[in-house]
C-alpha cells in the first residue's frame, strides 16, 4: 500500500474515533526512521489506549500487520509504530510539554538527516 494511502487511513480511522488536533508530519527530508510522524490528542487514559488499540485492528484489516503500541503502561503516551508512519496519541498536557510539532517542523538537509 503506498504510504500517503497509510497516512490518509491513519488519520481517517484517529478522526472517526474522536482523536483531537490531528496533524501529521512529512519526514522524508529530516529522518530515516519513518517517511511520516502523526500526532494526536485523547481525551483520557482510557480514550489513549483505545485509540491506539483500535488504531492497529483497523490497519491490520487493510494489510499492516507488523505494527505495534509502545507506552502501553503509560496513561498519557502511546506510539503505533505502523514502520512508514508513527503514530504519537498523547494527553494535551503532555503533548503540550514534549512539543513534537516545533520539534520536527524545521527544514533539516538531508545530509544531516537523523537515523
Amino acid at each position: 500500500m503506498e504510504i500517503s494511502k497509510i497516512k490518509d487511513s491513519i488519520e481517517k480511522i484517529l478522526d472517526s474515533n474522536k482523536a483531537q488536533n490531528i496533524k501529521s508530519i512529512n519526514l522524508k527530508n529530516k529522518s530515516y526512521i519513518a517517511d511520516y510522524m502523526i500526532i494526536a490528542s485523547g481525551t483520557s487514559s482510557r480514550h489513549l489506549q483505545a485509540l491506539s488499540e483500535i488504531l492497529v485492528i483497523e490497519l491490520k484489516k487493510i494489510g499492516l500487520t507488523n505494527c505495534r503500541i509502545e507506552g502501553k503502561d503509560s496513561s498519557d503516551w502511546k506510539l503505533v509504530d505502523t514502520q512508514d508512519v508513527i503514530v504519537h496519541i498523547f494527553h494535551p498536557e503532555k503533548r503540550e510539554f514534549y512539543d513534537l510539532e516545533k520539534m520536527w517542523s524545521e527544514e533539516i538537509p538531508k545530509e544531516k538527516a537523523m537515523i
